[in-house]
């Protein structure tokens, strides 16, 4: 298991380069500037500043040369690591600015502030080790039994919340050849008939759903079609098993091979791959409880820490 650095951290040589006020009211930015973490100094700078290329100032706060490292990479071309680094001196400057400007406005507790910093740069790392270790043990196969046996278990939590169906669909322009063709061939039962209205299909339609055993949204289907205007939609699926309709441009062709009512309980296979990334999720959280109780036990085995009388 890799070496995890001591508590605590020193938050003042983290935030070396800001000044007390804007170290009070950084937090603030933190949950609204999605890389304001990037003038947080995560790593102790043993660099003589007075010998440091300075690249940019806001105030008394400097950017310098060594810390746009790995912004410009070798792999790309030079035009674009310098637009790389051009955006991201741009992007410093305006949260300087911005921290700046709400420290003029703004008072929190500085204890308080440095603590949240603290959580946050521990997330950070814990979260990082906590992928680490998920991604070398998570096992991320699903058997058919185990998701046969959640969606049983839960089936209350797979209620469809529209109509869903299995079937055709074919969505063809009037000046496509042989468009009279295509009702025979979906109702064929033929491998050869089959292939040919796939070969059609590829050929010639604006849209296409061939039939199989996927279960889709009808109003997904439908979508920018007269069968959107549809009044009543679960009426026309109990009624219909085949329907054609057609506008200035384009014949439809619809064929149903099953149906499904919204507020009944969805088809397994329709809920599949949610199922699965629900069980996977289950597993990572139970791996991220595994791995915290594995390393306070090593470290209360082995005494790495104590907890005081108060």
């Amino acid at each position: 298991m890799g070496k995890i650095t001591p508590y605590p951290f020193k938050v003042k040589s983290t935030l070396k380069h800001l000044s007390g006020r804007q170290v009070r009211v950084c937090f603030i930015f933190l949950a609204t500037i999605t890389t304001s973490c990037d003038f947080i100094r995560m790593k102790g700078d043993t660099t003589d500043e007075e010998t440091r290329k300075a690249v940019a100032r806001v105030g008394n706060t400097y950017l310098y040369a060594d810390e746009l490292r790995g912004i410009a990479s070798s792999e790309k071309g030079i035009e674009d690591s310098t637009a790389r680094v051009s955006a991201y001196v741009d992007s410093w400057i305006r949260k300087q600015l911005l921290l700046n400007e709400a420290a003029k406005n703004i008072d929190i507790n500085e204890a308080e502030v440095e603590r949240k910093v603290l959580d946050y740069r521990y997330s950070l790392i814990g979260y990082e080790f906590q992928n680490y270790y998920i991604n070398k043990n998570l096992n991320d196969s699903v058997s058919q039994q185990e998701l046969e046996t959640y969606y049983h278990e839960h089936l209350d939590n797979f209620i469809l919340k529209q109509n869903i169906i299995q079937g055709a669909y074919i969505k063809v322009a009037k000046t496509a050849p042989r468009t009279k063709r295509i009702k025979d061939l979906l109702f064929s039962n033929k491998l050869k008939d089959l292939n040919e209205l796939k070969s059609y299909c590829l050929g010639f339609t604006e849209a296409y759903q061939l039939p199989d055993s996927t279960w889709i949204e009808f109003d997904k289907l439908a979508a920018n079609s007269p069968l959107a205007d549809i009044p009543n939609k679960i009426q026309f699926l109990r009624s219909y098993n085949y329907y054609e309709t057609s506008d200035a441009n384009y014949l439809y062709f619809l064929k149903i091979n099953a149906y499904k009512i919204s507020d009944n309980v969805s088809p397994l296979d329709f809920v599949k791959e949610d199922i699965r990334n629900i069980i996977l999720n289950k597993r990572k959280v139970e791996l991220a409880k595994k791995l915290e109780e594995e390393v306070y036990d090593n470290a209360a085995k082995e005494k790495k820490f104590e907890i005081f009388n108060r």
